[in-house]
C-alpha cells in the first residue's frame, strides 16, 4: 500500500534575490530555512538554516559543492566545515549530525519550497 503525502507549496522568495551558486535565508512558518540555488548543476535546494553541530543559523552562508562518485551535492557549515548532503540532509562528516531538507520548484521566477501536510 503506498502511503500519498500532499504537499503545500509556500512561495519563498524571488529566483533573483538566491544568488548563483549560493544561498539565502527565508523565514516561513516560523522557521529559518536555507534556499540554495546550484547554478553549476541547474537545481535547487533547500535545508534548514541551524546548524546542529553548534546551533547557529548559518548553512544559508555555506559553500556548496559535490562530493563522491556520484557527485551528491552538499553545503559546508561556514564556520566549522560539516557538510551536509542536499537531499537526504545526513552529515557527511559527522554521523550524529543530519538536518531536514525540503522540497523546491521554481515558476515564473519564483522560488517555492513544500510543506508536507
Amino acid at each position: 500500500m503506498e502511503t500519498t503525502v500532499a504537499i503545500e507549496w509556500v512561495l519563498a522568495c524571488y529566483a533573483d534575490d538566491v544568488p548563483a551558486n549560493g544561498g539565502a535565508c527565508v523565514k516561513l512558518r516560523d522557521e529559518q530555512i536555507a534556499v540554495y540555488n546550484f547554478t553549476r548543476r541547474g537545481e535547487w535546494y533547500a535545508t534548514q538554516n541551524l546548524c546542529p553541530h553548534k546551533q547557529q543559523m548559518v548553512l544559508s552562508r555555506g559553500m556548496i559543492g559535490s562530493t563522491g562518485e556520484n557527485c551528491e551535492p552538499k553545503v559546508a557549515c561556514p564556520f566549522h566545515k560539516n557538510t551536509f548532503s542536499l537531499l537526504s540532509g545526513q552529515c557527511l562528516t559527522n554521523e550524529e549530525y543530519s538536518i531536514k531538507t525540503f522540497p523546491v520548484k521554481v515558476s515564473d521566477g519564483r522560488v517555492y519550497i513544500g510543506f508536507a501536510d
